[in-house]
């Protein structure tokens, strides 16, 4: 498993936009599939989006298509979550998770602790 850790979290106003990342320490996601999950106080965890171990055609829930966008940063190798146009709704903890055959459509064993977003006015 990697030690996965998300950074980038923070409070602010409907319209704005941050900038998450997914780091494994000493370690790389480079061969890992890696998602972004995200769980609002008293709501199911959701998925948000992922991107495969070779960088191809990240997907995306429908709640946040042409407002977010996944890549890899090869150089830090870390993985962002680039959100704009941020909504209340899209408060929630954020995690970042890993699956070490590359495969977003696999099960996700590495997982972070979670960077708290807050949208509000």
């Amino acid at each position: 498993q990697l030690p996965l850790a998300e950074s980038g979290g923070g409070l602010v106003q409907p319209g704005e936009s941050l900038r998450l990342s997914c780091a494994a320490g000493e370690y790389t996601v480079d061969y890992y599939a890696i998602a972004w999950f995200r769980q609002a106080p008293g709501k199911e965890r959701e998925k948000v989006s992922c991107i495969k171990d070779d960088g191809d055609l990240p997907d995306y829930a429908d709640f946040v298509k042409g407002r977010f966008h996944t890549y890899r940063d090869n150089v830090e190798h870390t993985v962002i979550l680039q959100m704009n146009n941020l909504e209340p709704e899209d408060t929630a903890m954020y995690y970042c998770a890993g699956n070490a055959w590359g495969d977003c459509g696999g099960e996700f064993n590495s997982w972070g602790q979670g960077t708290q977003v807050t949208v509000s006015s």
